[in-house]
């Protein structure tokens, strides 16, 4: 199946609606980096928008106080979620687990 050929217009479109998106997981992980949002909240908020369901678990992670690429890490091991894994495809207990670790 070969790729359909878009035109100038819907080139644009795409190209928008993707910023857009980059826009919307940096402005989530802005709120956790802040402390506007809990991980528990961000996650919450996450799970209810197709575009921030796309934030992969360990950036997220990272974006939290005091927590980088070791402990992310370290946390999710300790959890089975994988290294690529994004909000979207967490378990629900996996989801309780990471709100358990960082209350």
């Amino acid at each position: 199946m070969s790729i359909p050929q878009l035109t100038t217009e819907q080139l644009q479109a795409a190209r928008a609606a993707a910023t857009q998106a980059r826009r919307e997981r940096a402005e989530l992980k802005a709120k956790v980096r802040t402390g506007a949002y809990s991980l528990a909240q961000a996650l919450d908020v996450a799970q209810a928008d197709d575009v921030l369901a796309h934030v992969k678990v360990v950036d997220l992670l990272k974006s939290l106080p005091r927590v980088g690429e070791k402990r992310a890490t370290a946390v999710m091991e300790k959890l089975d979620i994988a290294s690529n894994r994004r909000i979207r495809g967490l378990g629900r207990h996996q989801v309780a687990g990471l709100k358990a670790e960082f209350k």
